[in-house]
């Protein structure tokens, strides 16, 4: 599922692209899609009006219109919004199509999705998206927000005994973060990802919002990652992959201790690391067992995920 690099990404591009855009009609060709409101009621509510900018929630896309419409999508694991020429061949997972003129030109932006599993919501004027989109009522504050730090972490997580990792992909708290940059933000900031939350201590946690940010801005820089369907709106693939710490690295060097990572199971749970017995200095000498861990035991389990982790022992 696209995180928040890659949604930022998409929202960057559509803010550059379809800016003064206006919609002059559309296809709804999946209708399940649409999920608010009806087919008629959406054409009738957004032609003739304008695309004023884009902003994200969490992974949400937020686009501003003219007369006080909203179009709100997210798109869930395979979905891609497409700025194409009207002449350009109908991709066969097209779901819904906008017409619209810029500049003089005519247009076309297209959600594409393979899974099926995205969703189209147009807000009418004087509604709020979050009493059509329940989901972003549920969400918690952005990773950028100036009010969310170590301190905001922590007293959050004071409470939790679930695992750092089920934290972090929990949206409630912190906006945005999925196993990808969950997986990279854990083990630069060398906490094991089984941790209960609440036992982490404050300098635990502004560790990891550090990491957080690091990862995260990176992978906006990158344009995000793409191992399977991931595009942006001109159709370029993200490139995070090239500097990744452990994420999809099965096979290669760990770039702390250089040992090979390698695909492992342990509890039935699937993870990579580098051979058994060769040191990384990235462990932490001396850091607690319950956090992550001694100088002899090092072990970063990805929980409820494919992702390729590390591991010392």
């Amino acid at each position: 599922m696209p995180e928040l690099p890659e949604v930022e990404t998409v929202c960057r591009g559509l803010q550059r692209i379809t800016s003064g855009a206006k919609i002059l009609g559309g296809e709804v060709r999946r209708s399940p899609t649409l999920a608010y409101p009806t087919e008629p009621e959406l054409w009738q509510w957004l032609v003739g009006q304008s695309f004023l900018g884009w902003g994200r929630r969490g992974k949400y896309l937020l686009g501003q219109l003219t007369g006080a419409r909203q179009l709100v999508v997210h798109l869930r694991m395979t979905g891609a919004l497409r700025w194409c020429e009207p002449r350009a061949s109908l991709h066969p997972h097209t779901r819904l199509r906008f017409y619209v003129v810029s500049q003089g030109e005519e247009w076309e932006l297209r959600f594409e999705d393979q899974r099926t599993f995205g969703q189209v919501w147009a807000i009418p004027a004087g509604v709020p998206a979050e009493a059509v989109v329940s989901g972003l009522t549920r969400l918690g504050r952005e990773p950028f927000d100036p009010a969310v730090n170590g301190e905001y972490l922590r007293h959050h997580w004071r409470r939790s005994r679930r695992a750092i990792k089920s934290t972090l992909l929990d949206q409630s708290v912190v906006a945005g973060i999925g196993n990808i940059y969950a997986d990279e933000a854990l083990f630069l900031a060398q906490i094991y990802p089984e941790t209960p939350a609440g036992d982490l201590e404050p300098r635990d946690c502004d560790r990891l919002y550090g990491a957080i940010l690091r990862v995260l801005s990176d992978g906006i820089a990158q344009g995000g990652t793409t191992f399977s369907t991931f595009q942006d709106v001109a159709g370029d693939r993200g490139t995070y992959l090239t500097q990744s710490w452990v994420f999809r690295r099965t096979g290669q060097p760990c770039r702390v201790c250089t040992t090979p990572i390698q695909r492992l199971r342990v509890g039935g749970l699937p993870i990579s690391a580098p051979n058994a017995n060769q040191g990384c200095s990235s462990s932490g000498k001396g850091r607690r067992r319950r956090v992550a861990t001694s100088i002899h035991t090092w072990r970063v389990v990805a929980v409820a995920t494919k992702s390729p982790w590390h591991q010392r022992s």
